[in-house]
């Protein structure tokens, strides 16, 4: 499965805490990286540059700059999932992709009380997010597809 970066943010001591599109939270730790990988020692010398992180352009990684970048699989994969009170919730627009639905698929769900309003499903301001498990329920996983 695509694992779609949606944040990425700089922690202490070179580790980053990494969102991705289905309501995981991972902490990637890129220490070993500098060891490893010769170009990973620039963010060592320039903390500033760590930092400034970013997420890539389509969430299929992050990116420092020309020369440094991680995928989302490598962050998925070597990073270590941590609680939040977010886990499991992901925006409408990220479960039509996964899933290959349309979001007037999942509001009028909601209007049929095939999903519930407050419990699978609830909107902030102008953005609806839904339970991973409210939508594994109701449509089975999701596709083996990329989210573009």
């Amino acid at each position: 499965m695509f694992h779609k970066v949606k944040a990425v943010n700089a922690l202490p001591d070179y580790r980053l805490s990494v969102q991705f599109a289905e309501g995981v939270t991972k902490i990637y730790d890129v220490k070993p990286l500098f060891a490893k990988w010769a170009p990973f020692r620039a963010l060592e010398n320039a903390p500033e540059l760590f930092t400034g992180v970013e997420v890539d352009v389509g969430g299929y990684g992050i990116i420092w700059n020309d020369d440094l970048d991680l995928s989302c699989d490598e962050l998925f994969e070597n990073g270590r999932t941590v609680k939040t009170p977010f886990d499991g919730l992901m925006a409408f627009t990220d479960a039509t992709q996964l899933w290959g639905l349309n979001e007037s698929t999942l509001r009028k769900a909601i209007a049929y009380g095939k999903l519930v309003n407050g419990v699978d499903a609830c909107k902030f301001g102008k953005q609806w997010v839904i339970s991973m498990e409210a939508m594994k329920r109701e449509y089975g996983e999701p596709e083996q597809r990329s989210i573009i």
